[in-house]
C-alpha cells in the first residue's frame, strides 16, 4: 500500500466519521465542530486530488464562513452546552427512509449511465481557466449570477446583524 493511498484512506475516515458524528450527536456546539472537521477533510481530498483552487475555496468559503456563522450562531442563540431534543422514532425512521433512497438514487444512476468519453481534450484546472470559465466576458461567462449571488449573501449578512442586534426582550 503506497503512502498516497494511506493519505486518501485517512482523509476518507476523517470526512465520514466527522460527518457521522455531526448528524448523531446531540450536542450542538459539537454537532458544528464535527462538521468543521469533515469540511476540512473534504478540502483535504481536494488537495489530494491536485485542485488546490477548489480545496482553498473549500476552506475559505465553507469551513471559514459557513462554519464560523453556525457557531456564532449557536453562541448568539441558545446556550452551546444545551442538548439538543431526543427525536422521535418515526422522525429517525424518516430520516433513515430518505438517506436510503438518497443512497438508492445515487447507486441506480452510476449503474444505470453510460459514461462518454469526449474527444476533446480536459482542460487544466488552474485558477486562470477557471476565472476565464466563470467570469469570462464572452457568452459562456457567468459573471452576473456570481455578482447576483454576491449582493443575495451581503443581503442576508446584514439580515443576520440587524437580527443579532435587535434587544432582547426581558423576562421576569
Amino acid at each position: 500500500m503506497s503512502g498516497s493511498t494511506v493519505i486518501f484512506y485517512l482523509l476518507a475516515a476523517l470526512t465520514l466519521v466527522s460527518g457521522l458524528l455531526a448528524v448523531t450527536t446531540r450536542m450542538i456546539f459539537r454537532a458544528a465542530i464535527y462538521l468543521l472537521f469533515s469540511l476540512i477533510g473534504i478540502a483535504g481530498l481536494y488537495f489530494w486530488m491536485q485542485y488546490e483552487f477548489i480545496a482553498a475555496v473549500q476552506i475559505v468559503v465553507y469551513v471559514g464562513g459557513i462554519v464560523v456563522l453556525i457557531i456564532f450562531s449557536i453562541f448568539l442563540t441558545q446556550q452551546a452546552g444545551d442538548e439538543l431534543p431526543k427525536q422521535k422514532m418515526g422522525r429517525q425512521l424518516f430520516s433513515a427512509l430518505a438517506a436510503f433512497c438518497g443512497l438508492a438514487l445515487v447507486m441506480l444512476q452510476l449503474y444505470k449511465h453510460d459514461f462518454i468519453k469526449t474527444s476533446s481534450p480536459a482542460i487544466e484546472p488552474t485558477v486562470a481557466n477557471i476565472g476565464n470559465q466563470m467570469l469570462g466576458v464572452d457568452k459562456s461567462g457567468y459573471a452576473l449570477p456570481f455578482e447576483v449571488v454576491s449582493i443575495l449573501l451581503l443581503a442576508a449578512l446584514i439580515g443576520c446583524i440587524v437580527i443579532a442586534l435587535k434587544s432582547k426582550p426581558e423576562t421576569k
